[in-house]
């Protein structure tokens, strides 16, 4: 009953954007479920997105006036502290825009993973006290001050997918450090956050590193997979690696949200060229289907899963 009435919310929503009438803040707030914007994959489901966009900016006064590219000119916008919840809707809402219906072009993608990135630690700065340990002590101190989830999650997650088109200049201009501090952080406060999203983050984070020969910020399989074997039911793979870390059990609903083991093959084994395993689980994600509960992001997963399943049968 509660599925088929977000659905008609959808619906609605979409109405409203075909009549011409914009969303309002409220609405656009109402497209979230838990951690999930409730959207389709699809042209309809773009335009909602679009729509949240529209009104969280306006709601905050934005124009177009404002670069939010640009860090400094989006610090120094000024924001009511009471709409401190619609900044970080706002960053959310522009990596779903840019991860979910934008495409992989840099050009494209990666200004609004900036403007994702800016909001996120504007949120942030909102808060007195992260701002004056900052100033006072640096970023990381003030990271570990902040009790605000999802702005400390959508800003590490911008961050690091601006980031992606060039990893070794990420490196040297401090960016793992920065985003790693603000994962652990929100692990800590719950690390079941959007589906143990920091554990994906995590895997990803460790295979996506330029192989340096030296310094703490370079691949790293084994932290990796030690990150990964927590949001994928592998006991065969994970049990091999004795130099993992042990995150504990898989938790038992972490094969509903299909990202857990796409980003899994995706970021370790296809780069790993562990073909076999990797057609396993990309079977495993196809035969699951899309279910009830994540109509965008599973559907994304199984489209990666189709893409993927012609490269991996290429090399078996």
């Amino acid at each position: 009953m509660m599925r088929k009435l977000l659905l008609l919310g959808v619906v609605l929503l979409v109405s409203l954007g075909v009549s011409g009438v914009a969303m309002t803040v409220d609405e656009a707030l109402a497209l979230y479920v838990g951690s999930d914007l409730n959207v389709t994959y699809d042209d309809a489901g773009k335009a909602l997105t679009e729509e949240a966009i529209a009104a969280f900016r306006e709601a905050l006064g934005v124009t177009d006036a404002l670069d939010e590219t640009n860090e400094a000119d989006v610090m120094a916008f000024v924001v009511d502290a009471s709409l401190v919840d619609i900044v970080v809707a706002l960053s959310h809402t522009y990596y779903v825009y840019a991860d979910a219906f934008m495409g992989e072009e840099e050009s494209v993608v990666k200004p609004i993973y900036q403007k994702g990135k800016h909001w996120g630690l504007k949120a942030l700065r909102m808060d007195e006290t992260f701002a004056a340990t900052e100033a006072a002590d640096g970023f990381t101190a003030a990271v570990a001050t902040s009790d605000n989830l999802e702005a400390l999650y959508w800003a590490s997650s911008n961050w690091l997918r601006a980031g992606q088109f060039d990893p070794l200049a990420a490196v040297f201009a401090g960016m793992p450090a920065k985003t790693e501090a603000l994962t652990l952080r929100t692990m800590e406060l719950d690390e079941s956050y959007t589906h143990y999203g920091g554990y994906r983050a995590f895997g990803a984070f460790w295979s996506g590193l330029p192989a340096l020969p030296a310094g703490e910020y370079r691949k790293n399989w084994n932290k990796s997979l030690g990150f990964f074997c927590k949001v994928v039911n592998e006991p065969g793979i994970c049990d091999a690696c004795t130099e993992c870390e042990d995150y504990g059990d898989v938790p038992a609903d972490v094969d509903e949200y299909l990202e857990n083991r796409m980003f899994f093959v995706e970021f370790y084994l296809m780069p790993r060229e562990l073909w076999e395993d990797a057609k396993r689980i990309v079977d495993s994600v196809i035969a699951d289907g899309l279910g009830e509960d994540y109509p965008l992001y599973n559907a994304i997963s199984l489209e990666k899963a189709a893409e993927f399943l012609e490269e991996i049968e290429s090399h078996l």
